[in-house]
């Protein structure tokens, strides 16, 4: 999918109509949605979008347009609109905008993968489906069950005034189980792989990995046995969380929080700004020492990885938290003009015809060297829990309370009986500030988050928080449910 000439006019009629600087994306997105509730096929879609936009700056002010109709006469058009705009924007501007340097780049980039989804025929893929939904079901008392697959493809061409020429292939996959079962006067949930399936760019092979069938019957029985399991306690107890629910924390925690237009005030809409200011920069404790977060657009598997962001910024790893200590932020290239902070390759749109943004990325919790079991193992008591069911964070990302599906009790460095509604709350440096141990490289996963919402109009992106499981001392344990 090459557009020079097309790219080319672009760029030549917003320069001639004054643009300071211009960048031009040409896309062509098709999402695959299959879904299996109770024994039927509950959705299927199969959608494509073609267009693209054109984002230029001029007099220190940002100007957008987009269109799904790539004609010169139409080009022309949307490229003098996104002149238009950013004059109009000039006149209400306060600080102007400039941008940090981010190279020339003509290059290619396509996801790896070993099966092309396309290669696997609907049939296949609805008939796996019927056959993991109905082992939900197989555990007596379930009420409903669902399966789904999602195969999402964006072919891409990013070009700019500054001399880029980028083409890229984005290839993600992801499936998902879910178990309800209502009785006693109560309705409990359980989904798998983690808190909303396996997400990660790749093929098909992303599907076969997250080993639905082998583990259907089990996450229904789980569904049905919180039922009728034990309240979770409440009171100040030593937590382990499970991998996939460290992932939400940092996502909502430390992910949201280090988005540099939120830092800075640019972006509040959906979900508020940070209490993690830029002059606590390499100085606030965000954490423990054993505390390491970095943001690695070029991690493997990882649901956000790319060769280069929507504004020609190639992937890079950037430390966000080193030590326990606040270093770093997601930046596009203006706020790290403003910050002087380095740029990773973190603005990203939904698609084409909306205006880039920065993004959660692959948020990386560093692995630490405590194995799975020596977590729980190493307690006399305290409380185990997994996959995400609720979530409540303030504007700031400071204060927050998590629900989970499932928690067991620990007892004598063991998992004893099973409890629900399990539920634990905090703030985020103190919270952080618990961690006393970190799961080893063989219990990471990159956990992706399909459905990250930002901005308005809002838009939805995919992010990852790649984890290992972690133990957290003295946490507020049973908030929101009584004893």
């Amino acid at each position: 999918m090459r557009f020079e000439a097309e790219a080319k006019r672009a760029l030549d009629t917003a320069t001639a109509r004054g643009a300071d600087y211009a960048d031009v994306r040409f896309g062509a997105v098709h999402d695959e949605h299959v879904e299996v509730r109770n024994g039927v096929v509950s959705g299927f879609a199969d959608s494509e979008s073609f267009g693209f936009s054109v984002r230029v700056l001029r007099g220190g002010a940002w100007g957008f347009a987009s269109s799904a109709d790539i004609s010169d006469a139409e080009i022309d058009r949307v490229a003098a609109k996104a002149v238009e705009v950013a004059d109009a924007s000039a006149k209400v501007k306060g600080r102007g905008i400039s941008l940090a340097p981010a190279g020339k780049f003509v290059d290619t980039y396509r996801t790896p993968f070993e099966i092309d989804p396309a290669t696997v025929p609907l049939e296949d893929r609805v008939r796996y489906l019927l056959d993991v939904e109905k082992e939900v079901r197989a555990a007596k008392g379930v009420t409903v069950g669902k399966a789904s697959i999602d195969v999402w493809r964006n072919d891409k061409t990013f070009a700019s005034t500054e001399g880029s020429l980028i083409e890229q292939t984005i290839l993600q996959c992801g499936s998902a189980i879910h178990a309800l079962a209502v009785g006693n006067g109560d309705a409990q949930d359980r989904t798998f792989p983690g808190t909303c399936g396996l997400f990660q760019t790749g093929g098909y092979e992303i599907v076969r990995k997250a080993k639905l069938l082998e583990n259907a019957r089990r996450i229904g029985e789980e569904a049905v046995a919180l039922l009728t399991a034990d309240q979770c306690p409440t009171g100040d107890m030593d937590v382990v969380l499970s991998s996939d629910q460290v992932s939400l924390q940092i996502h909502e925690s430390i992910g949201h929080a280090l988005e540099l237009d939120r830092v800075m005030g640019w972006e509040a809409n959906f979900s508020g700004t940070s209490f993690a200011t830029l002059d606590k920069l390499g100085t606030f404790r965000y954490g423990n020492d054993l505390v390491n977060v970095v943001c690695d657009m070029t991690c493997p598997l990882a649901l956000a990885t790319h060769g280069y962001d929507d504004e020609g910024t190639p992937a890079r790893s950037v430390d966000l938290i080193r030590h326990g200590i606040l270093v770093g932020y997601m930046a596009g290239r203006d706020t790290a003009h403003v910050a002087n902070v380095p740029v990773g390759g973190v603005v990203r749109s939904e698609y084409w015809g909306r205006l880039p943004m920065i993004r959660i990325g692959n948020v990386n919790l560093e692995p630490g060297d405590v194995s799975e079991e020596q977590l729980i193992g190493d307690l006399r008591s305290g409380i185990y829990m997994e996959s995400n069911r609720s979530w409540s964070i303030d504007d700031k990302r400071l204060n927050f309370q998590f629900g989970c599906e499932i928690g067991y009790e620990i007892k004598d460095g063991k998992k004893t009986r099973m409890l629900k509604n399990p539920t634990y709350a905090g703030m985020t440096p103190a919270f952080w500030g618990a961690c006393d141990a970190i799961g080893d490289a063989k219990s990471w996963v990159a956990w992706g988050t399909p459905n990250c919402g930002k901005g308005e109009p809002m838009q939805t992106a995919r992010s990852s928080q790649g984890s290992s499981p972690a133990r957290f001392r003295g946490i507020q344990v049973g908030v929101g449910y009584g004893d």
